[in-house]
């Protein structure tokens, strides 16, 4: 881009993390920065968030005096940096005193786009006055009459300030870019079959049906009224056509920097040290009932929001039950243990688990303090072995290694250790412990943790922090101890779990009803490093014997199989790198360009 276009980024996830659209933004920064002369971003203020993710900077004398002009309007603006990869300049808006306007806003947008907010309640209202007021700061640059302006507009959170750009007939060129469609992901989360039954819906009657006419309509006009309509997928794109009558011009997918990521030889390194962390967790979570070798045992994850639909909670847990079964009939030597990171509503974790925990380190604690003295016995009869005859067997046996005082403090931090009945399915207590519908459906499953099952659970409602008391390993870490991620969602819009696991080397499973999935498809790479599900127009029954399937050959996978997978799933990484899909966005910003004639 020329030195006189102006770009202005604006996400309600600026400094604001949210959802997916943070990772979006804070992962292409750097390469926006370094192709951009003029690149703002624009969020909101808030001071509790700003204070971590935001230095700030004095702006140069022009963008000083915009500020003065709409500190008079009551818009307050603050400039500095976000404090990501490449440190990208950023003006947050602080609008509390721009709230009066409030109404006037809303009668305008009625009066112009037909946007219904007659109901809204301030989940619509407080990005409608932030997104407004940004409006204000882009509408004086525009007024120097300097630049050639484009203003970038994700989601209906900031889709005000493309509208109202538009009520006041300025020749920017402007983006909207829906990554999720409301009414899609609305639909689906209240068990609607929304893609056989696309071409049925009235979007309209199905926005009041459930009470987001608001939302809805704000993004039919953004969508109808920018020069350049984007998605982050096929599928959202197929959505949009049907809701809004008008299909993506352009895709801008969604990337990682693949260059922030460690290399493979790192990623196995990692792999071993934090796969020993999650076996101690193992240990002392279910050994008090029972054992099993931790060394035929792979440990798969689900990670995300609680949506038990949408994201594909409900097959999982079916194919999960059907892994269990024949897993069971094989007689397999292996374990599969699963991790359901899924936070919702937790309080303290279950005390038999924290009892379990320090009962383990009672006992680990006891075998350091003896160390010493048992490796100087080992010393002692290797030296004392002379011959053939020699069995290290027999002296362990006659007690020259471990005396009684040994044996008795042991069995005693032993018995403390154990427990009767079955390891708890959930690690804390949560909210409606006894209705969760995802403790339910794993019991309907006959997935309950007993000493024959192959396949256990452990649903951990928690962020993983790094700091949570049990496992203690921050997210990355602890998928990079595991063995396969399973994503089978049914509303995707991109997916960026699967694409993060795939860069750690983690094999991973997605959908064809997911962004990723489909770009997958598009680059024939379906069932190999990563595992595309197909649910796209499919029976559930299908879906979880297919299902089923992938898991029960990943678990026949040798050592040797599950390495290359691990390389497989790396080198997939690199398809969507940042590198390769920030072009897409160059072409939209031309493609507004042209269409507004400079």
């Amino acid at each position: 881009m020329t030195d006189n276009t102006l770009l202005f980024e604006l996400s309600w996830e600026v400094c604001n993390k949210v959802g997916g659209i943070y990772t979006v933004l804070i992962s292409k920064a750097k390469l926006m920065f370094e192709n951009f002369n003029n690149y703002f971003l624009i969020g909101p203020y808030f001071s509790e968030k700003a204070k971590y993710e935001f230095k700030e900077e004095s702006p140069d004398e022009e963008i000083n005096k915009i500020f003065e002009v709409l500190n008079k309007e009551g818009i307050v603006c603050y400039y500095g940096s976000w404090l990501v990869k490449g440190n990208p300049k950023v003006i947050l808006i602080d609008f509390k005193n721009y709230i009066k306007n409030k109404n006037k806003i809303k009668t305008d947008l009625w009066d112009n786009f037909k946007v219904d907010s007659l109901f809204s309640n301030w989940d619509f209202e407080e990005p409608l006055i932030w997104a407004t007021a940004a409006s204000r700061l882009v509408e004086l640059f525009y007024n120097l009459n300097k630049y050639k302006v484009i203003l970038h507009c994700h989601e209906w959170l900031s889709g005000f300030a493309l509208l109202d750009t538009k009520m006041k007939n300025l020749n920017i060129a402007t983006i909207f870019t829906t990554h999720a469609t409301m009414l899609g992901r609305t639909l689906s989360s209240s068990g609607i079959d929304l893609y056989n039954n696309l071409e049925k819906l009235d979007p309209e009657k199905e926005a009041e049906k459930y009470k987001i006419v608001d939302k809805f309509t704000t993004e039919k006009a953004c969508t109808v009224n920018s020069d350049i309509f984007t998605t982050v997928s096929e599928i959202t794109s197929i959505e949009a056509e049907h809701f809004f009558n008008r299909k993506a011009d352009i895709l801008l997918l969604n990337g990682l920097d693949s260059d922030s990521f460690p290399s493979f030889e790192e990623t196995s390194l990692e792999h071993i040290n934090n796969r020993e962390k999650i076996r101690e967790f193992i240990s002392y979570y279910f050994f008090p009932y029972y054992h099993f070798d931790l060394e035929q045992t792979l440990n798969f994850f689900i990670v995300g929001r609680y949506e038990f639909k949408n994201k594909g909670i409900d097959i999982f847990i079916k194919a999960l039950s059907n892994l269990n079964n024949i897993m069971k009939e094989e007689n397999s030597k292996k374990t599969v243990i699963v991790f359901l990171w899924i936070p919702t509503q937790a309080k303290s974790a279950k005390i038999s688990i924290a009892k379990n925990k320090a009962s383990f380190h009672l006992l680990k604690h006891f075998i350091q303090q003896n160390s010493e003295k048992l490796n100087r016995r080992v010393m002692e009869n290797l030296l004392k072995c002379v011959g053939d005859n020699c069995l290290i067997e027999q002296k362990i046996a006659n007690h020259s290694i471990f005396d009684e005082e040994f044996f008795e403090e042991s069995r005693k931090l032993r018995l403390n250790f154990s427990r009767e009945g079955n390891p708890p399915l959930v690690t804390h207590n949560i909210q409606n412990e006894e209705n969760d519908e995802i403790l339910k459906s794993l019991k309907e499953n006959n997935l309950d943790n007993k000493e024959e099952d192959k396949v256990k659970i452990v649903f951990y409602p928690l962020y993983l922090t790094g700091v949570d008391g049990l496992l203690d390993l921050e997210y990355y870490k602890a998928i990079s101890g595991c063995h396969l991620g399973l994503f089978p969602s049914y509303y995707e819009p991109w997916g960026y779990t699967p694409l993060e696991s795939t860069a750690w080397g983690v094999p991973s499973l997605t959908t064809d009803l997911g962004g990723f999935g489909r770009f997958l498809i598009s680059k024939n790479k379906t069932d190999e490093g990563v595992f595309v599900l197909k649910r796209f127009r499919k029976s559930e029954e299908e879906v979880i014997n297919d299902f089923t399937k992938i898991l029960h050959d990943f678990t026949n996978l040798d050592r040797k199989g599950r390495v290359d997978q691990k390389l497989i799933a790396k080198s997939i990484s690199k398809l969507a790198d940042w590198k390769i899909f920030i072009k897409n966005y160059f072409e939209a910003y031309e493609l507004a360009l042209k269409k507004r004639g400079m």
